[in-house]
């Protein structure tokens, strides 16, 4: 069950949903619209490796924007810290984000239950577009968890990306090996 807007609502003022910053005209009839932060990374590497830590170039986007190129991974990040107690997010792209032909996320649309920290956007496009820091990026469902919660993502001693952070993240594979 996706959660309504009077719904996310109840859920902050409860603590069980922290969006910082929070402003009310981004809440949605049933999610919430986050920003593109001012942070930008490419990795240094053409070819990367999954069992090796793979370097990252910071990009800060000026106040003209930044044109990306098609056949290029950025990473960006929210504007947005969130904090999800009892609901799974999910993030997905604004359509009018698409209909640029960008892409937000290759494969990391789902949050878990404690996850805590702004979000590591995966940024992709068919074709070059001019991009804004705290442009609308995307938007925040929430679903509603069946049953109790043994494992909170923010409380597991492996997890790779709690650490707080106003930059992209890249990617903690080469941890798992």
């Amino acid at each position: 069950m996706i959660l309504s807007d009077k719904k996310i609502l109840k859920s902050i003022e409860n603590g069980e949903i922290v969006i910082e910053p929070f402003k009310r005209e981004c809440l949605g009839t049933n999610s919430y619209d986050v920003h593109l932060g001012k942070y930008l990374a490419v990795y240094k590497d053409e070819i990367l490796d999954a069992k090796s830590h793979n370097e990252v170039e910071e990009i800060v986007i000026p106040e003209d924007g930044y044109v990306i190129q098609p056949g290029t991974l950025y990473l960006g990040v929210t504007e947005e810290y969130t904090e999800t107690h009892n609901s799974v997010p999910f993030l997905e792209g604004k359509s009018s984000v698409g209909r640029l032909g960008i892409d937000i996320h290759a494969t990391a649309g789902k949050g878990d239950v404690g996850f805590c920290n702004k979000w590591t956007l995966e940024i992709s496009c068919i074709h070059p577009v001019r991009i804004y820091a705290n442009m609308p990026i995307g938007q925040l469902i929430y679903f509603a968890v069946e049953g109790d919660i043994e494992n909170y993502y923010n409380k597991k001693t492996n997890a790779k990306y709690n650490l707080r952070s106003d930059k992209p993240v890249e990617s903690m594979m080469w941890k798992n090996f």
